[in-house]
């Protein structure tokens, strides 16, 4: 009887992945299009806290958004109807993720040429750190409600974050959160991550996100 063979397919999976990847941010950055990853869990405010950021650059930047969930419609929605940005809904047919091609479909289905394209990844903590989506750079945003914990329980999504966002600052005096515990947890996963204390309801901490933005375009540009 012959040997069994042991195909990996995970190792293929992301190799190929990655590839495709590689190709859709090459051909983004001839089209002077910055795409952003947005990752985080569910609930953490991620619709809310980019459209106060959105009101603040629209007039700056050409803007577009995709949402991915797995069904609904409701934050393409709100995107559209609060900052008047094209906005896409992206179903995933129940995966917990957007992989390059997936993200590639997306973009192709935009109307026009943008300078900034933002992708609301899939409200996960595992599946959305393990697929480039093509994105010049991802984020993640940590909520209060969930805890300063979360870096060290799910190190992968900030390792591949350049920026974390801490959401939902107006409500830290009802919750047991160590502000200076999180940035150190973070720290131990990315040193080089920059964290931002923000809250997407109030506006705190929004125009340093929006200025953070604009910088990372202009980048991409020049």
């Amino acid at each position: 009887m012959s040997d069994v063979r042991i195909i990996e397919l995970k190792q293929s999976i992301f190799e190929n992945n990655d590839k495709r990847a590689e190709l859709l941010r090459q051909e983004l950055k001839e089209k002077g299009t910055y795409l952003l990853n947005v990752m985080s869990s569910p609930g953490s405010g991620k619709t809310t806290t980019l459209v106060n950021t959105i009101n603040r650059i629209k007039d700056q930047l050409k803007i577009a958004v995709m949402q991915a969930d797995i069904d609904s419609d409701k934050d393409a929605r709100t995107v559209a109807s609060e900052t008047g940005v094209e906005a896409i809904q992206l179903h995933t047919g129940g995966m917990c993720h957007l992989d390059a091609d997936m993200t590639r479909q997306g973009v192709e289905s935009l109307e026009g040429d943008f300078d900034l394209v933002i992708l609301e990844n899939v409200g996960n903590l595992v599946c959305p750190a393990e697929f480039d989506t093509g994105a010049v750079k991802s984020i993640t945003i940590l909520s209060v409600p969930e805890g300063d914990d979360k870096p060290l329980k799910y190190p992968l999504m900030y390792q591949v974050s350049s920026l974390a966002l801490i959401n939902k600052i107006d409500v830290l005096p009802y919750f047991d959160f160590d502000m200076d515990k999180a940035k150190e947890y973070i720290a131990r996963r990315n040193p080089d991550a920059k964290v931002l204390p923000v809250s997407g309801r109030t506006g705190e901490g929004i125009d340093e996100f929006a200025q953070w933005l604009l910088d990372e375009v202009k980048a991409w540009k020049e």
